[in-house]
């Protein structure tokens, strides 16, 4: 057999393998947070909030650790975004020098790559510094922190690949670099930015680490930015963590909402990513 067919037919099997890990270990994630916490899900646990009695087998639901999730996801996704964007115009090539931009892309790459638990420590010192306590203005802050580099790559990517023929359309008629950046290119790298977006999103609500010192633990809901708050993450933690049996499968049943929310937010990515493409000038 010829050698560049044979290396051919490896790596497709190699694909193929890649593939039905990748799908094999979502369907064994999904089956087995519902045939361990499926007789769990009923309508309180969307309706109720967690008493002291909740993690020993009694009534109630877990409203306010869904509640805390987007009430921490959101506000720091919004804020990330803000920032994010501002960095992404900032390093094309019109406004910085690309030693500049280099060095900063290297900087989120890093920041990326730290894991959110070293953000969840870095608020809590500022927190010891400042005098306060955990509270889900604390906790935004991390998540801020934590999604900035995420969502900042995705649209520095989006960005970089708008054609420069079409920035300079827009500059021969007269545009400014701060309209075109803002009119031009924002648009056309639009889906990218999207994506990004609600990427960090995903990882906001997902992340467990960086709210664990930050946001702390209520069986409440949440009345200021300077109340403790709970979120899924960390409700699966201590439900999991309890000695009882039926405990332990409403952390089943609150992490199958966790990962429904989180493919959720996945396909409304790929859904919105491709409606918004079609807009894109090629």
């Amino acid at each position: 057999m010829n050698r560049r067919i044979l290396e051919e037919k490896i790596f497709k099997i190699l694909m193929l393998a890649s593939v039905f890990i990748v799908m094999g270990s979502l369907v064994i994630i999904i089956g087995l947070v519902v045939f361990n916490g499926g007789s769990s899900l009923t309508i309180e646990m969307f309706t109720q909030t967690s008493g002291g009695g909740y993690y020993l087998g009694r009534g109630g639901g877990i409203l306010n650790a869904i509640l805390g999730s987007l009430f921490l996801a959101l506000p720091a996704t919004a804020l990330a975004c803000l920032i994010g964007l501002g960095i992404a115009l900032y390093l094309q090539r019109e406004f910085t020098h690309p030693r500049i931009s280099a060095f900063i892309r290297l900087s989120l790459d890093i920041l990326w790559g730290i894991p959110s638990i070293v953000y969840g420590i870095f608020c809590l010192m500022i927190m010891v510094f400042i005098g306060i306590g955990t509270s889900l203005l604390a906790g935004i802050i991390a998540l801020t922190l934590l999604e900035i580099p995420i969502i900042t790559r995705y649209m520095d990517e989006s960005i970089k690949m708008v054609s420069i023929e079409l920035k300079e359309g827009a500059y021969s008629l007269g545009s400014t670099k701060f309209e075109t950046a803002v009119k031009v290119v924002r648009r056309q790298a639009l889906p990218g930015i999207i994506a990004g977006v609600l990427l960090g999103l995903g990882r906001g609500i997902g992340d467990a680490a960086s709210i664990l010192f930050t946001a702390g633990f209520s069986d409440r809901i949440p009345g200021s930015l300077f109340d403790s708050t709970a979120a899924l993450p960390t409700m699966i933690y201590h439900l999991y963590a309890s000695p009882y049996p039926l405990v332990r499968q409403r952390a089943y049943a609150a992490a199958f909402i966790l990962v429904v929310i989180v493919l959720s937010i996945s396909i409304v990515s790929r859904a919105l990513s491709k409606r918004y493409t079609k807009f894109v000038i090629r």
